[in-house]
Parts: structure tokens; C-alpha cells; sequence
């Protein structure tokens, strides 16, 4: 068995092909099937099941699959810290982003500097809801997560904080108010969008009994405000979610009482982080302590 069967496994998953992994990898679909096949003779079980239309892995391989990504984990650690006792600074950093606060306002503010302090340093960024991105960080296909806290089964690294908002067309009823109630929201028709904090938000509701009337799920938040704008909807959302200048589409106001959302990096275990992974949090920590963070967010941060 070595890393790089264990690297082709773990790929070939992720992409759900042998195609799709051999052109990642830069090497021939051949050279990926001997691979998998060693590695499943050596092991004596069958990783993968393959079809017409995707290669997912076998109950076994689900659960050897962790361990392959944790082995590999490990070994990119080792190398980074080898390289950093020479003075180098090399690696390869995974990072799992959600919405757009993570997306568009935390991440690329920290992500302009790291890219400075460490140029050697290859970022990846994998982008999904909230719920896939924790996902991802106990399957360790991500370093990092943005994720909402509390996670009290993760090592996580707080970074901001602001609240959940109303969302309403601007002729609603509801937009003369200066604050909004959650109960009120229930009596017109409501869009959930599936991305960012809805997790948050259908605990919300949960949590204080209420129903809300769901007639649009919306993936995109994009579609979501779309749907507000229109006058079809009623949304809440978290506060920085939201693009600067809507042109009077829709408008916003805050929940009463306030509720209040937190946002920050997560990890499995701070103590096997490697170099990149240490020295991204070290930035952001010191981004947020200084108040830099903050002012760039309000700004807009930067671009990817």
C-alpha cells in the first residue's frame, strides 16, 4: 500500500470517476485502474463499485476511505513541516466555505494576505451549504471550514458576528415596521433558501414553535432574494448574507428580540493542523483581534 494509491482512491471518490481523477492527477485512466485494483487486491476487498453512470465507493470503502484520508493528511503535515525547518514555505492548504459571508465577505479579506505572507502556499477552495461543509471536515476532504457556531465537537476559531434579518418585498405590510417578530413572519408566504445558515434558521422557527408558510426552497440565496423581490416571499437570512446595493428591491429589518449568528474556521484537531492550516488561522485570529477583518468586510473584502 502507498500514498499514492491511497491519493488516487480518495480522488477517484471525490470525483466519482476514473476519468475525472486521472485528468486531476495528470496521469493516464490505465495508471488509475492498476492503482485501485492493487490497492483492493492488497487489501482484499472491493473499495469501489462501478456503473454506468458514477464510481461510488463500498460500505468498506466508505470506512476505509477516512482512514486513507486521514493517512494523507498526516503526510502532507510531515512534508509541510519538513519544509518549513529549511525555510521553506511550501504546501497545499484545503479550505471548505459557505454563502456568501464566508464566500464573498470573510474569506477573500484573509485569503489577499495569506496569499502574501505565504506565496507558496497552493489554496484550494471547495464551496457548499453549510451542512457539506461540516461534512467535509469530518471526512477530511477539507483543512479548514467556515462554518456557523457553536460546533462543540469541532476545534473551531471564532471570527465575526452578525444577526438574522428579515427579508421583505418593499410594498409589504410588514417593511413599515422598524423591527420584525418571527411570529409575524408565519402569516405570508415564506422562501427558505438551502443555502448559508438555513439550518439556523429552521431551528430558529423550531425552537420557538412556529410554522412558517414554505412555499419556495431555493438553493442560490441569489434566487431566494429574487423571490422576495418579486413579492412572492418573505425570507430571513443572516445579516451579511445580503449584497450591498439591492436598488430598493427588497428590504431589510431586524428580528425582534435579535438573534444573533456566529461565524468561524473549524478543524478537527487543532494539534494535527499542519503549517498552512496553523499559519492561516494564526492570520485570521490577528486579522480579527486588530479589527482589520471587520473593517474589510464592511467594505466588501476583496476578490477571489
Amino acid at each position: 500500500m502507498t500514498l499514492t494509491q491511497l491519493e488516487i482512491f480518495s480522488v477517484v471518490v471525490e470525483l466519482g470517476g476514473f476519468t475525472s481523477a486521472a485528468a486531476r492527477l495528470g496521469i493516464g485512466q490505465s495508471a488509475v485502474s492498476h492503482a485501485i485494483r492493487a490497492l483492493e487486491q492488497e487489501l482484499g476487498v472491493e473499495l469501489l463499485h462501478r456503473n454506468k453512470a458514477r464510481v461510488e465507493p463500498s460500505d468498506i470503502g466508505h470506512r476505509l476511505l477516512e482512514r486513507a484520508r486521514a493517512m494523507l493528511g498526516l503526510a502532507e503535515t510531515m512534508r509541510q513541516e519538513a519544509t518549513a525547518a529549511r525555510g521553506m514555505k511550501l504546501g497545499t492548504l484545503r479550505i471548505g466555505s459557505f454563502g456568501p459571508s464566508a464566500s464573498i465577505r470573510l474569506l477573500p479579506a484573509i485569503l489577499q494576505r495569506f496569499r502574501q505572507d505565504y506565496p507558496g502556499i497552493q489554496v484550494l477552495i471547495d464551496e457548499g451549504p453549510d451542512r457539506q461543509v461540516l461534512q467535509w471536515l469530518h471526512e477530511r476532504r477539507v483543512d479548514l471550514g467556515f462554518v456557523v457556531l457553536p460546533q462543540h465537537h469541532l476545534d473551531t476559531v471564532p471570527l465575526f458576528e452578525d444577526q438574522l434579518v428579515a427579508v421583505l418585498p418593499t410594498n409589504h405590510p410588514l417593511a413599515t415596521q422598524q423591527t420584525v417578530e418571527l411570529a409575524q413572519l408565519c402569516d405570508h408566504p415564506f422562501v427558505l433558501t438551502e443555502a448559508g445558515s438555513a439550518e439556523l434558521v429552521d431551528n430558529l422557527f423550531r425552537g420557538a414553535r412556529l410554522q412558517p408558510d414554505i412555499r419556495y426552497r431555493c438553493s442560490q440565496l441569489i434566487s431566494t432574494l429574487d423571490t422576495v423581490a418579486r413579492g412572492d416571499a418573505l425570507t430571513v437570512v443572516a445579516e451579511l448574507s445580503v449584497p450591498e446595493g439591492n436598488n430598493g428591491r427588497y428590504c431589510i429589518r431586524p428580528l425582534h428580540p435579535a438573534v444573533p449568528r456566529q461565524v468561524g474556521l473549524a478543524l478537527l484537531d487543532h494539534r494535527q493542523a499542519s503549517p498552512a492550516a496553523q499559519a492561516f488561522i494564526e492570520l485570521a485570529t490577528r486579522m480579527h483581534r486588530d479589527g482589520l477583518l471587520g473593517q474589510l468586510m464592511r467594505v466588501g473584502g476583496s476578490t477571489l
